[in-house]
């Protein structure tokens, strides 16, 4: 699939990019289970509608070795810093960070928000 392209959803609103990155621990069975727990059917539905919640339009995570990217679509309107504060506040949030933290390279008990970092856009070819 990754050759052929993913498609990307189609808003009725301009919409704002966000692309953050994060390494998971080096260990295949670890990212496997991790793969696993962001499937459709294991991924918590808490976390699902808490994201969708604060805001979010489309969040995607690409996987490569041990590395991830991470694109996350809002409206134009969209405040990082409130979403983020408020998203860790939500049912099972901090539970869940703290279940995957043990698969990433992180310090269990971090927010989303300080394990991702956020990633600097350097080059774009559309005007």
């Amino acid at each position: 699939m990754k050759n052929n392209g993913y498609r990307v959803k189609q808003y009725d609103e301009p919409v704002k990019r966000y692309c953050q990155t994060l390494s998971l621990k080096d260990n295949p069975e670890l990212i496997s289970a991790y793969r696993k727990a962001h499937s459709k059917e294991q991924a918590w539905p808490e976390i699902r509608e808490g994201i969708r919640s604060v805001g979010i339009l489309e969040m995607e995570i690409y996987i490569e070795g041990n590395k991830l990217f991470m694109i996350v679509e809002t409206p134009l309107d969209f405040n990082w810093d409130e979403a983020m504060k408020k998203l860790s506040t939500l049912p099972r949030q901090a539970e869940w960070e703290d279940y995957v933290a043990g698969f990433q390279q992180c310090v269990k008990g971090t927010t989303s928000d300080e394990k991702w970092q956020m990633m600097e856009r350097m080059f774009y070819l559309y005007d």
